[in-house]
């Protein structure tokens, strides 16, 4: 019968995966060389393959241990779940809480959502990561996140998911132009051929493409933004119009700009903002509460302003400010 391989020994085998190198993973790992070499020697003995391809010069793993370590990280994050299923059960909302956030959202969420996480749960440290939505699920599923703030649609298999609330995208373009001059504004043709996006890996992108029924670049020349700040100068400089999500026009994003927000006509296109974890992560519970603490400060943000579409509706297109 095969033995099973420890904890330790999949350790050995991430550790060596993230440094490509025996000496930076062996430090990695507090051991010495020699005892991370004779841990994968033995890895290797007891599954009867081989994992790493060793010369002097380079260190790989192959294509068997590429597939050993996807599972040796999902068995090591469920593995330190259950470390934390303890010590969440005896302390909930306490200790430190991985989160990850994409770059559409944390700026404009995170500045009154973390006092407000402070002043509910004292004991409660939120580790803050911002990146892409695929980097942030990679790190999810690796362990290396306890959850990850994101926006849908997006694949997510494999992860729980949980909704938070819906985020409108709006027409941003400057003053006097023609295409914010009614009441709501249609996607059409001629909004897609000036239509600005961000580069590729910000699901903001796909949002818009699919919003204007496209899979591919609108932008003909190419010329894309590297985040929100940057597509809404493009498009003071006239170089277009964007898409840009309620919930960073509502933090101020327009600010000493000469900018309209326009809303769009029916059906408008949403994103939604969703809170993604694994389905094996033993603070389930205190996820939940910060779900209802971030839904809170949502709610209490959008009654600050004359958001849904009904009482929009009726009004010219306007500057949304904070």
């Amino acid at each position: 019968m095969t033995r099973r391989p420890s904890l330790r020994q999949l350790g050995y085998l991430v550790a060596l995966a993230d440094k490509l190198n025996f000496t930076r993973a062996a430090a990695a790992c507090f051991v010495t060389q020699s005892t991370l070499s004779v841990g994968l020697k033995e890895l290797e003995h007891d599954l009867g393959i081989q994992l790493v391809e060793r010369d002097r010069h380079s260190v790989r793993l192959t294509p068997a241990g590429e597939v050993a370590l996807t599972r040796a990280r999902e068995l090591l994050a469920a593995a330190d779940d259950l470390v934390e299923a303890s010590a969440a059960a005896a302390r909930p909302m306490s200790g430190q809480l991985r989160l990850g956030v994409i770059p559409t959202i944390a700026p404009f969420l995170l500045p009154t959502l973390m006092p407000l996480v402070r002043s509910r749960f004292p004991a409660l440290r939120l580790v803050l990561r911002e990146d892409l939505t695929g980097n942030l699920l990679l790190r999810l599923r690796d362990g290396a996140l306890d959850a990850a703030l994101i926006a849908l649609p997006f694949d997510t298999e494999g992860l729980s998911v949980q909704p938070l609330f819906e985020d409108e995208l709006w027409l941003v373009a400057p003053q006097g132009d023609a295409l914010v001059a009614g009441k709501r504004v249609s996607i059409s043709a001629q909004l897609s051929g000036r239509l600005l996006i961000l580069e590729e890996g910000h699901c903001l992108r796909e949002h818009t493409l699919l919003a204007c029924g496209r899979s591919e670049a609108a932008s003909a020349d190419g010329i894309e933004a590297t985040s929100l700040l940057t597509l809404v100068q493009m498009v003071a400089c006239g170089m277009g119009v964007a898409l840009i999500p309620e919930i960073a026009l509502k933090a101020g994003l327009l600010a000493a700009t000469r900018l309209i927000a326009a809303p769009l006509a029916p059906p408008v296109p949403t994103r939604t903002i969703a809170l993604a974890s694994r389905r094996s992560s033993a603070r389930a519970a205190d996820l939940a509460r910060l779900a209802e603490v971030i839904v809170e400060e949502h709610r209490r943000r959008r009654g600050r302003h004359t958001t849904s579409v009904g009482r929009r509706a009726s009004k010219a297109p306007r500057r949304v400010g904070p």
